[in-house]
């Protein structure tokens, strides 16, 4: 039975230092069996012509046993082709006697590359094993007989090596490829993230106090004029977000987005409560960049999705661990609906809470969101007080 090799990916190239090296080698014993032969010719024993044709041939059939780019090739035909080296190893012996070994390394190097374990090592041994006893039979000496015999083993040998060294050359250049690629799906997901995380923020805020701004122009004109400079302030922070997250991850404040979003609350009339953590949490920044990213989603969803009237935000350490929670009211009237307010919440934007629980994941947290028995939303997020995995690397 013919091995199956891996299956190649159309359009793979086959590393030239790789292929000079196996080409270089077939080459040069196909030159050192030519002198043989000629030496052969010069006692009057045969002509060299044939010799030369038949290993000539066998070099053809061994590069299509040895390169990768043959795999589709092997399958098809390589018993065939196996057959065929067979007897050309074996047969010109008539002609030729044990000059004619060096092609004994040959078959057994694809024996290797093309037979299943067991068998191709079976396979091996026996055609090392025949070549020195041919030389016996043809009255060769003990001396000459060992060096056919390593010469057979240590050929093959070779020639399996080289040719599953062009492979994994080949393999190497895919895994490159393959990383390439995925690092490559891994900085757009980041930018696809970031961009969702932060101007969602920034434009619900936009939307909220431009609505504030039409309602006080009529009557309350510096009011007014204090939300579009906010607006105005909003916007410029927006461009800034999009420069950093085109550039590199974006460090936030969690403390800098409490205020922002009560600030903004308060703005939509909406009663927000706030605890933090006494004394003021000391957070390393990869862990004060997530809860704030938390934080910027959660306020975001809540005015996107729900008719908040009361909001509550609060932090608290416990232990080697810091709890983020945001709780707020007027996502569903009706208690039964509660389930599908949930998954309103976190589903609506197609990777609103995904986001924040990959994030949170990533440094070794837990996010966990869901409708309290009282109808109320709660998003709580944990997360040690040092990150388990560095966030770049896993973002």
């Amino acid at each position: 039975m013919v091995r199956r090799p891996a299956r190649d990916t159309p359009g793979t190239p086959v590393p030239r230092f790789a292929l000079f090296i196996l080409c270089f080698v077939l080459i040069a014993f196909m030159v050192q069996v030519s002198v043989n032969l000629f030496s052969v010719a010069k006692a009057g024993r045969t002509t060299p012509l044939v010799g030369m044709l038949c290993f000539a041939v066998i070099d053809v059939i061994q590069l299509s046993h040895s390169l990768p780019q043959m795999a589709a090739f092997r399958r098809r035909y390589g018993k065939w082709t196996l057959s065929v080296q067979a007897l050309l190893t074996y047969l010109p012996i008539l002609l030729f006697g044990e000059v004619w070994g060096a092609a004994g390394g040959f078959l057994s190097g694809s024996a290797l590359l093309l037979l299943p374990a067991a068998w191709g090592w079976t396979a091996f041994t026996l055609v090392t094993l025949s070549i020195p006893a041919i030389a016996v039979a043809h009255h060769s000496n003990l001396q000459n007989t060992v060096y056919i015999a390593i010469s057979t083993m240590l050929s093959g040998l070779v020639v399996y090596g080289l040719s599953r060294l062009a492979g994994l050359v080949v393999e190497l250049h895919r895994a490159r490829e393959k990383l390439a690629r995925m690092a490559v799906a891994q900085e757009r997901l980041r930018f696809a993230r970031d961009l969702h995380d932060l101007l969602g923020y920034s434009l619900s805020a936009i939307t909220l106090k431009s609505e504030v701004a039409i309602r006080l122009v009529p009557k309350h004109r510096g009011r007014a004029v204090d939300e579009l400079t906010s607006i105005l302030e909003i916007s410029r922070q927006a461009l800034s977000d999009v420069r950093a997250v085109a550039s590199s991850y974006r460090d936030m404040s969690l403390s800098g987005e409490v205020a922002a979003a009560e600030a903004m609350l308060r703005t939509a009339d909406i009663d927000v409560e706030v605890r933090l953590s006494d004394p003021p949490l000391s957070l390393d920044g990869q862990i004060d960049t997530v809860l704030a990213t938390v934080l910027r989603e959660a306020v975001t969803n809540m005015l996107r999705h729900s008719k908040v009237q009361h909001c509550l935000i609060a932090t608290v350490r416990e232990g080697s661990l810091v709890r983020l929670t945001i709780v707020n009211d007027g996502v569903t009237d009706e208690p039964e609906t509660a389930a599908a307010a949930t998954r309103k919440f976190g589903e609506r934007s197609g990777s609103g809470l995904a986001n924040l629980d990959s994030r949170v994941a990533a440094i070794g947290g837990r996010l966990t969101a869901g409708v309290r028995p009282d109808g109320r939303f709660q998003l709580v997020a944990e997360a040690p007080l040092e990150p388990a995995v560095p966030l770049r690397a896993a973002s």
